[in-house]
């Protein structure tokens, strides 16, 4: 990847609906040669997909929980397919160990929380543990940013 990649990707980190012609005015080339490079990483895999943040507290989520369970490594993967399915569900992992996940999610209050626990942990098979930590202050968010 070239410093001129580099670059691009920054910019397009920081607002993904800049314009090609934008970017190519701030670094003093081409708007063609800035598509092409977008899309020589979109090709390479570089680039993933554009899309955009919604703040949840805007749209009535207030609750943003992080779960770490534990489960029968025999299970773990049924476990994982079902998570994921959730709406409530932000971003799930299967964790070194193979017998935990890592589970984000977000709700609209206490009340939905509790839902999503019960519906999904409570006497299930294969869960053997469960720790739930609510949010208490956000400081940093890589969300839009570079995935490394």
């Amino acid at each position: 990847m070239t410093d001129l990649d580099q670059k691009i990707l920054q910019m397009l980190t920081d607002d993904g609906r800049r314009s090609f012609a934008d970017i190519a005015r701030e670094l003093d080339v081409s708007r063609v040669h800035v598509r092409d490079r977008v899309q020589k990483l979109i090709a390479e895999g570089v680039i993933e997909k554009f899309t955009l943040i919604v703040n949840p507290e805007k749209i009535g989520r207030t609750i943003s929980a992080f779960f770490d369970v534990e489960v029968d490594p025999q299970g773990i993967e049924t476990i994982a397919e079902d998570l994921a399915k959730q709406p409530e569900v932000l971003s799930l992992y299967i964790m070194n160990d193979m017998c935990s996940l890592h589970i984000h999610t977000l709700t609209e209050d206490s009340k939905a929380l509790e839902d999503f626990a019960h519906r999904n942990f409570f006497s299930r098979k294969h869960i053997v543990k469960v720790n739930c930590k609510t949010l208490l202050t956000r400081i940093k968010n890589r969300r839009g940013g570079t995935r490394i």
